[in-house]
């Protein structure tokens, strides 16, 4: 069997060898047809084809020569099953190849925006237990008056924080140390932290500043500091590895949580695609995560990231996943209530005909949920997911740091996708999609892992 995890040194051959492969998938080759030799046998012998074919046209994606990635770790579900679950590439580059460390099932990957998602089905677990209204003012959470001075009366709720439509933005930052307390940083930012032309609820901007403010609601209604909340509330309960503060992980898990890499230097913005991979973030084997001496609960939750900071592995996010499938339960336990589900991935904004409602961002964002994107399967529109394929969606994407992943899921017919990606190695710009609004590796790793491991086992799935 191909392995998974290859050598730096074998590129050219490999990628010789696999583009037939690829070709096959992503122009939706039958699964028989690689699997089974003439005269039958196919039954017995797909499932290992499949994942051996599968593995040669993901490995084929991270080993291309125009934009090689770092590491790469996936997961598929389909009808409430894992279907699939591989790891590539190196979640540490060393000085030289022997030095290289392999991404393992349990290897954590900073997860960028996706973060967001998890941090709402934490938020949605408080909402269930009364302490947090979804239509509140937050100013009476916060302990300070949130008003877009332009539109005072108009007061900023959780709802139109989670939409993306708050009026917040990021032009005066969204991330502070834990030095700062939220309610001077917006006293001191004055009207760049606010859009002037919309009030609260009218437009959609996407804003990793809300998620710092509703981190930090939710420090002051709990009174627990954000990183431990979110394990007692999500990551606890489904018995998930990882977190939010890394400094407050183990040995262990620091040793395996993955570096992100760019081929580009931290002071500029210099790619070379054929040049070394340098750290860019979560290089802890060099920089040990810093700790909190005297960090206050609820002044300024940005310190943890609840708009990108959670580490976790392609596993772990495959159990969140199945649990949201299987309607908020794990294991005889009721995580999230079915209809806080319901609530939470009901669209609560759509892009208007005329595109006057929202900054769609290319055409990336036209609907959206509590912490959630609602992806279309419609060509030419941006959202789409896989090509040729009708795979309508919820979830999230993220990008930060080399780092690139997505975590969406079909409740109708309970399939879904994990993509975590440790490092781009050319410039992303250069390199976009062909069909939507994401990057072509994006593209092409959603569209093989859908092939390959949901679409084409459809003549199986049960009437």
């Amino acid at each position: 069997m191909l392995r998974a995890i290859h050598t730096m040194s074998n590129r050219e051959s490999m990628i010789n060898k696999m583009t037939g492969l690829l070709g096959l998938l992503l122009l939706g080759t039958t699964w028989s047809a690689l699997a089974a030799p003439p005269g039958g046998g196919a039954d017995k012998l797909a499932p290992t084809a499949r994942q051996r074919a599968l593995d040669a046209a993901l490995s084929a994606i991270v080993d291309d020569p125009a934009h090689p990635l770092a590491s790469l770790s996936v997961l598929a579900i389909r009808h409430g099953k894992v279907s699939y679950a591989q790891q590539f590439g190196y979640r540490q580059i060393g000085a030289t190849p022997a030095d290289h460390l392999p991404v393992t099932p349990d290897t954590l990957f900073r997860i960028a925006s996706v973060s967001k998602m998890m941090t709402t089905l934490g938020l949605m677990a408080l909402v269930e237990q009364g302490k947090l209204s979804l239509d509140q003012d937050v100013s009476i959470y916060l302990g300070f008056s949130l008003r877009n001075p332009h539109f005072p009366q108009q007061p900023v709720t959780l709802r139109s924080l989670l939409s993306h439509t708050s009026s917040l933005r990021d032009a005066g930052g969204y991330a502070w140390g834990p030095e700062r307390r939220l309610r001077d940083v917006f006293t001191a930012g004055g009207d760049l932290m606010w859009d002037a032309a919309a009030a609260p609820g009218r437009y959609f901007t996407y804003s990793n500043l809300n998620w710092g403010v509703i981190g930090t609601v939710m420090e002051q209604v709990t009174g627990e500091r954000f990183d431990l909340l979110m394990r007692r509330l999500l990551l606890d309960p489904l018995d998930v590895r990882g977190g939010y503060h890394p400094a407050a992980f183990s040995r262990e898990e620091l040793a395996d949580t993955a570096t992100l890499y760019r081929k580009r230097t931290l002071e500029t913005e210099t790619w070379q695609p054929q040049g070394p991979w340098i750290a860019q973030a979560d290089d802890f084997g060099q920089h040990p995560p810093a700790g909190l001496a005297n960090y206050v609960i609820g002044s300024n939750a940005t310190v943890f990231s609840p708009t990108g900071g959670l580490r976790i592995a392609a596993a772990g996010l495959g159990r969140i996943m199945q649990m949201l499938l299987d309607g908020g339960r794990y294991q005889g336990k009721q995580i999230v209530q079915p209809a806080s589900i319901a609530l939470m991935f009901g669209r609560q904004w759509q892009l208007a005909p005329d595109g006057g409602n929202g900054d769609s961002e290319r055409g990336l964002y036209r609907a959206w949920g509590l912490g959630n994107q609602q992806f279309d399967a419609v060509a030419g529109q941006g959202n789409r997911l896989v090509e040729g394929a009708s795979f309508t969606a919820v979830g999230h994407l993220g990008d930060a740091y080399g780092l690139v992943s997505a975590f969406v899921l079909d409740f109708k017919n309970r399939n879904g996708m994990v993509m975590l990606v440790g490092g781009t190695g050319s410039d992303p710009a250069q390199y976009p999609g062909t069909y939507s609004a994401m990057g072509r590796s994006e593209e092409a790793i959603l569209t093989a892992l859908y092939r390959g491991a949901i679409d084409k086992h459809e003549q199986f799935a049960p009437k």
